[in-house]
């Protein structure tokens, strides 16, 4: 059990996949845009994700059994109820580290790749970051293991969480049935956080539960009126993967050469942030968007 790892065993899956989504794609069968480039770079990324993940899981894991040798309680693996209880958490602390990895420009540098894509299909759930565990990221699964799950326990409930999150990334299924988009994260809630759209940016953080973007307040629909715009607010432009997994890590290194003073902000502010106020987090986009839409009526009646 401790060496069951659903994404190995899901990558000939995954694979199988993409390649049926192409073919039918190009039979006119479904509906899926792909682009030879932009597949090749999704596919790289993924190839260096596991790559990256290799290079550092022992000391992620190593990190997670010192915690473990600390913990508060100790939780069965062969327990109905802590299987339960760490799908729950773990989905839990999956929505916390997604929503900060959009608040926070550090965590945005490691996570921007993912949705540098202008494309949404499957291929793109396989665009991974190279640079998460330099990031830190991996640190908001300790407590987990602190409170008493075996780490092997957390490992297996992400791997779990990572392949469920593959097949929303795709345009193929349009709504599913509202009992289930009520509680789970489907093709269309995530299409909504693939937008760049003003209306759908750093919207639904859901891993497999889109509960916590209803609790929290994170949650929107997906609209039939406003179709998804698909990519960053300032699309690369570029298929060169040395530029799609480093250009925001190049560019915090610019701005703090540039006014070291102000590294806090740099660092920890939101994706956007800047000392002058010369740029555009996506609080301010979305509010300079509700500020024209709320001027369009009125520019209709004066006409």
């Amino acid at each position: 059990m401790t060496n069951f790892d659903p994404v190995t065993l899901a990558t000939p899956f995954f694979i199988a996949t993409v390649i049926l989504e192409i073919v039918l794609a190009r039979l006119n069968k479904v509906e899926a845009r792909y682009e030879v480039r932009d597949t090749a770079v999704s596919l790289t990324l993924g190839l260096g994700s596991t790559i990256a993940g290799v290079l550092i899981a022992g000391v992620t894991f190593a990190a997670s059994l010192w915690v473990y040798q600390h913990r508060l309680f100790t939780i069965p693996m062969n327990a109905i109820w802590a299987w339960v209880a760490v799908f729950l958490l773990e989905d839990l602390t999956y929505y916390v580290f997604h929503r900060l990895s959009h608040e926070r420009r550090i965590w945005w540098a490691a996570h921007v790749n993912h949705h540098s894509s202008t494309h949404y299909n499957l291929s793109t759930a396989l665009r991974q970051t190279w640079t998460g565990g330099v990031a830190g990221t991996w640190l908001l699964w300790l407590p987990l293991s602190l409170l008493g799950f075996p780490p092997a326990m957390v490992a297996i409930e992400k791997g779990v969480s990572l392949v469920y999150q593959y097949w929303i990334h795709t345009e193929t299924i349009r709504r599913l049935p509202p009992w289930f988009e009520a509680i789970f994260n489907t093709p269309s809630h995530h299409r909504v956080h693939h937008a760049r759209n003003p209306r759908y940016l750093d919207r639904n953080y859901a891993g497999i539960l889109i509960v916590w973007d209803r609790m929290f307040g994170s949650f929107q629909p997906e609209l039939d009126e406003e179709p998804c715009r698909y990519g960053i607010v300032k699309n690369l432009g570029t298929f060169n993967i040395v530029r799609v997994a480093f250009h925001e890590w190049i560019a915090i290194a610019q701005d703090l050469v540039r006014s070291p003073r102000h590294a806090l902000g740099w660092l920890l502010g939101p994706p956007g942030w800047s000392p002058d106020g010369s740029r555009e987090t996506s609080a301010a986009i979305k509010a300079r968007w509700e500020a024209e839409r709320a001027e369009t009526p009125k520019a209709k009646r004066a006409a």
